[in-house]
């Protein structure tokens, strides 16, 4: 476990040795070699107000998602109850030889 910690830590490391971005170049000091910054204009409009979903929206969200879970959770476990036999059937298989 502490070698796996270590490799993490290290990871870590290596991943924080580079420079991180800057929003804008270093601008030198002289006047001359300095970036013209161009302004843009904002415009302001109005926003549509929030609306909530209607209520047979929202229960048709609750049984989909519902489903989606069922059909999910049953393939993952058919999945994993094959893949279980058939690992504990080679098992013993190697075992009887």
């Amino acid at each position: 476990m502490a070698w796996i910690a270590g490799l993490a830590i290290v990871a870590l490391a290596m991943a924080g040795w580079r420079k991180t971005a800057r929003a804008q170049p270093k601008t030198s000091r002289d006047p001359i070699r300095t970036p013209r910054r161009i302004p843009y204009e904002v415009q302001v409009a109005p926003a549509p107000l929030y609306r909530p979903a209607g209520v047979l929206r929202r229960i048709w969200a609750v049984v989909a998602s519902t489903g989606l879970t069922l059909i999910i959770g049953a393939m993952i476990a058919t999945i994993a109850g094959f893949t279980i036999a058939f690992i504990v059937t080679t098992m013993t298989d190697l075992l009887k030889q």
